[in-house]
C-alpha cells in the first residue's frame, strides 16, 4: 500500500551565490529526508526527476544526484519532461509500482533556477537587456505557424481558450474577470500563509483586476497578476514508499499520508488541431475517473489543488468537479503567489497537499495541467487508506477522451477570404501597449485559420478588448498581410 512518508520545498532568495537547478532539487530531497525523520535517500529504489526549464540546460541532474546521496538508487535516476502534468503522473507511477511490489521507496523531485538563470542571461546580454528565455527556446522548436504568428509561449495561447470558454459559458467580459479576480485573490490568501510561497502578501480582487506598474497587461484579458511567476528560485521533493517499509522505519501512522488511484488523458500538442477551445475532454474523463475510482464526489474533498498557470484551467476544472467558486482552490496559493512554474508546481502542490491532510481533513484532490491545455493529469491523496483494489491502476483514459472529442476541423495555414471569430487574443509588449493581436477564425466551410491583428489597427484591438461587444462569432476577412502573414480586419 504506497503512502507519503515525507515531503520538502526550498524557496530561497539569496542574492549570491545563485542557486543552481541542482542546488534546489539536492535541497529538497534533504528536507523530504528531514520530514519523514528517517535516513533514506541512500535506499532509494527510483529516482525521478522533474526537467529543469532554466536556461541554458543545466548538467546532467540525475547522474549527479545519484551520486551524491551516498548510495545510488536501485535504478538509475530519470529526467522527464517539463509538462506540469509530469509530477502527478510520477507519483501515480511510483505508487502503483509500490502497489504491484516492484519497488519499495521512490523519491519524486524537481528544482527550478529560472531566477538565477534570468541574471546569467541579462548579464550575458548587451547592455544587460532583459531576454524571454522561455521565447527563446520555444521558438528554436515551434512549427513554422506558431513562430510566424507569435503563439508560442503560453501566455500567448491559454487566452485563446480563456475567450472561448468565456464565451461558451454566457459570461460577459467583467463577468469572467471578476470570477478570475475572485479566484486569484483566494489563492493569495492560501499563499499569505504559506511559508514556502514566493509572494506572501493577499491581493485583493480589485488589486488583480486593476492596471498598474506591477500589474501591466500581458495577454488579453490576463494581467501579470494572473499569470505564473518565473522569477524564482525553488524546490520541491516528496517521498513514496510502502506502508510497510513506513512501519518498519518506525514513522508514526498520523504522518502517513495514502496515495489513491488518479487518471490521465492529453489533447494534441497543437493548438489548431483542437475540436474548439471551450472544453477539454481529457480534463473531464480525467477528473470523473478519478472520482469514480476512490469511490469520492466534490462534497468529499475537503482539500483541492487545481493547476493555476492561467485562470481558464482551474474555472474549467471547478465546473467539471462541481466545486464553487467560493471555496479555496488551492492549497499552496497558485502559480502565480506560490510560484514553482514551468514542470515543477505539482511537486510543491503534493508537498503542500500532504502538510494540509497532516492539519485537518481526509481527501485532497489534486489536478495537474500541462502543455498548452494539452495534458491532465489527477490524483487523490487521504488521511485514509483506500481499499486494496484501488491500486495498481492504469491511469490511462485516453480512449474515453478521444471518444468524448467533437471532430476537428481542417486546418489552412494560409486563408484569405471571409471568416468569423473562433477565439482570439492581444499581446501585450512590456509598455503595456498592443504588441498585436491573434484571431483564429472559420472559414465559412468551417475549416480553421490563423489571422493576425497589427498593433496599428487600433480601432480592431479596441473591438477585442473593450468588452462592449462579444468578439467571438463576429464576421470579418482574413486580408494578405506581411511577412506571410494574413491580417484580420472586422
Amino acid at each position: 500500500m504506497p503512502v507519503i512518508i515525507g515531503v520538502g520545498q526550498i524557496s530561497d532568495r539569496t542574492e549570491v551565490p545563485e542557486p543552481t537547478s541542482f542546488d534546489l532539487t539536492l535541497a529538497a530531497l534533504r528536507r523530504a529526508e528531514e520530514d519523514a525523520g528517517t535516513r533514506c535517500l541512500d535506499r532509494l529504489d527510483t529516482l525521478e526527476l522533474v526537467r529543469q526549464n532554466s536556461w541554458p540546460p543545466a548538467e546532467d541532474m540525475g547522474a549527479r544526484l545519484a551520486a551524491t546521496l551516498g548510495s545510488p538508487p536501485r535504478r538509475p535516476p530519470v529526467v522527464h519532461t517539463a509538462h506540469g502534468d509530469i509530477p502527478i503522473r510520477l507519483i501515480n507511477d511510483a505508487a502503483n509500482r509500490i502497489a504491484a511490489g516492484e519497488i519499495t521507496l521512490a523519491a519524486v523531485a524537481g528544482g527550478e533556477g529560472l531566477r538565477s538563470a534570468a541574471r546569467r542571461a541579462q548579464r550575458d546580454a548587451e547592455g544587460g537587456a532583459k531576454r524571454d528565455l522561455m521565447r527563446e527556446r520555444l521558438l528554436q522548436a515551434a512549427a513554422p505557424v506558431a513562430a510566424k504568428y507569435g503563439l508560442l509561449t503560453p501566455t500567448d495561447i491559454y487566452p485563446l481558450f480563456e475567450n472561448a470558454m468565456r464565451a461558451a459559458w454566457g459570461q460577459s467580459l467583467e463577468e469572467g474577470q471578476t470570477e478570475s479576480a475572485a479566484i486569484w485573490s483566494r489563492f493569495s490568501e492560501v499563499a499569505a500563509t504559506n511559508p514556502h510561497a514566493w509572494i506572501r502578501r493577499t491581493h485583493t480582487p480589485a488589486e488583480i483586476l486593476e492596471p498598474s506598474a506591477g500589474n501591466r497587461p500581458i495577454a488579453f484579458p490576463y494581467p501579470k497578476l494572473m499569470v505564473a511567476n518565473n522569477n524564482i528560485n525553488q524546490g520541491a521533493a516528496v517521498l513514496v514508499a510502502s506502508l510497510a517499509f513506513a512501519r518498519s522505519a518506525g514513522i508514526a501512522e498520523d504522518r502517513l499520508i495514502y496515495v489513491g488511484a488518479g487518471a490521465a488523458a492529453h489533447e494534441s500538442d497543437f493548438f489548431w488541431e483542437r475540436a474548439d477551445y471551450t472544453r477539454s475532454p481529457s480534463l473531464e474523463v480525467a477528473v470523473r475517473n478519478t472520482l469514480t475510482w476512490n469511490s469520492l464526489t466534490a462534497a468529499d474533498l475537503d482539500h483541492v489543488e487545481l493547476y493555476s498557470c492561467f485562470p481558464c484551467v482551474p474555472k474549467a476544472a471547478r465546473r467539471v468537479i462541481g466545486l464553487s467558486a467560493d471555496r479555496p482552490l488551492s492549497v499552496s496559493g497558485g502559480l502565480t503567489f506560490a510560484g514553482g512554474p514551468g514542470g515543477n508546481y505539482m511537486t510543491h502542490a503534493a508537498a503542500a497537499m500532504v502538510e494540509r491532510l497532516r492539519e485537518s481533513g481526509r481527501h485532497g484532490f489534486l489536478l495537474a495541467n500541462g502543455g498548452w491545455f494539452s495534458d491532465c493529469h489527477c490524483l487523490v491523496l487521504s488521511r485514509t487508506p483506500p481499499t486494496l483494489d484501488t491500486l495498481p491502476r492504469d491511469h490511462d483514459v485516453q480512449t474515453q477522451a478521444d471518444a468524448a472529442r467533437g471532430e476537428v476541423p481542417p486546418f489552412l495555414e494560409h486563408y484569405t477570404g471571409a471568416g468569423r471569430i473562433e477565439t482570439y487574443t492581444v499581446i501585450y509588449d512590456r509598455d503595456g501597449k498592443p504588441a498585436f493581436g491573434s484571431v483564429i477564425g472559420r472559414t465559412p466551410r468551417n475549416e480553421r485559420f490563423v489571422a493576425r491583428v497589427p498593433a496599428e489597427d487600433t480601432a480592431t484591438i479596441a473591438t477585442l478588448t473593450s468588452g462592449s461587444v462579444e468578439p467571438i462569432g463576429l464576421p470579418g476577412t482574413a486580408e494578405e498581410g506581411t511577412e506571410g502573414r494574413a491580417f484580420w480586419r472586422i
